[in-house]
């Protein structure tokens, strides 16, 4: 994707770990690149960010305070921008659980909220990120987040003649974000004590710039509709807990409300509308719609096994301690030793 002068760019949720690597690749890859819109509820994060790109020197940044929950809000923001990406959510399991409706009114009501905005505006690409636990979900966040989905493939109804495409990307646990399993382990770690919900926990994992590349790539090549999940390796949570502290007591604590033993991104049922894009998979409308879009493009269809499904447990690509060790260091900590 390539974003020029003329370039309006606005990041839902920016001053997240997720919105901050997007931004400083944005600034790095594109500096000639006009606007981009830092849109979050946070004042505090948002003024520690200004400090890190003083507008002297970053003049294509704007800070917008704001919540999805809050349309009037969006479509201001929205005012010039060409391009979304959606990043904001609540995303914390045990939190959903106990605050339902908040998460209903941040992550669903959010989701229609930019949509509506984003008809009523010239946006024309917008990209919204979702999660492996929207996937045959058992807790309310992924719920939420699997409705969410559901919206904004289904923004593409309703579009008309607009040059405007909605599609969504979904992947697993990503390496150092707050609130991951791995800070969690470093930090337990200096205690001496790594507590195992399940000896049998696997997760997929990713990192955050290649999470970044999957959206720019989404950006670029998506025709509008799918839903896309990148090839990507597991981890075991025992081999994770190895990797950080093997000298730590590892007492196994039992799973959270809402926690699975391994997550799938693509379910058994999702299989007969899944296609392999080589680098990512892709989930489409089940009416065929986009199927034939890729056609009509002369794009070859090349549709997975049916039945097929993609689960952290059976994957066949998994991280070993050693590898685990050397991302610890490339993405989270590069001065990291094991305990």
């Amino acid at each position: 994707m390539t974003f020029g002068s003329s370039s309006s760019v606005l990041v839902t949720g920016a001053t997240g770990s997720f919105g901050k690597a997007l931004i400083a690749t944005l600034l790095e890859r594109f500096p000639d690149i006009r606007r981009i819109v830092v849109y979050s509820r946070d004042e505090l994060k948002q003024w520690e960010l200004q400090q890190q790109y003083p507008a002297a020197e970053y003049p294509q940044l704007r800070f917008f305070l704001g919540d999805v929950r809050d349309q009037d809000r969006l479509r201001r923001a929205l005012e010039q921008v060409d391009t979304v990406v959606h990043a904001a959510a609540l995303k914390q399991v045990p939190a959903a659980e106990y605050n339902p409706m908040e998460f209903v009114k941040t992550n669903v009501l959010g989701a229609e909220n930019l949509i509506q905005a984003c008809l009523d505006t010239g946006v024309q690409r917008v990209v919204a990120l979702s999660t492996d636990k929207a996937a045959a979900p058992i807790n309310l966040y992924g719920a939420t987040k699997l409705c969410s989905d559901k919206l904004f493939v289904a923004a593409n109804n309703i579009k008309g003649a607009r040059d405007l495409r909605f599609s969504v990307v979904r992947y697993g646990n990503v390496m150092g974000s707050r609130g991951s399993v791995i800070p969690f382990f470093l930090n337990k770690a200096q205690v001496g004590v790594l507590p195992i919900t399940d000896p049998a926990m696997t997760r997929f994992n990713i990192s955050l710039q290649d999470g970044v590349e999957m959206v720019l790539w989404a950006l670029d090549h998506a025709l509008g509709g799918e839903l896309l999940v990148p090839k990507i390796p597991s981890y075991r949570i025992t081999d994770v807990a190895e990797a950080i502290g093997p000298g730590c007591e590892k007492p196994i604590i039992g799973i959270r409300p809402g926690e699975k033993i391994h997550e799938e991104m693509i379910t058994s049922s999702d299989s007969f509308s899944t296609i392999d894009l080589n680098q990512y998979y892709a989930i489409l409308p089940s009416d065929g719609s986009v199927q034939r879009q890729y056609r009509a493009a002369g794009l070859k269809v090349k549709s997975v096994e049916p039945g097929f499904a993609y689960n952290s447990g059976t994957n066949a690509d998994f991280l070993t301690v050693e590898q685990l060790r050397d991302l610890i260091r490339e993405h989270v900590d590069s001065t990291f030793q094991p305990v």
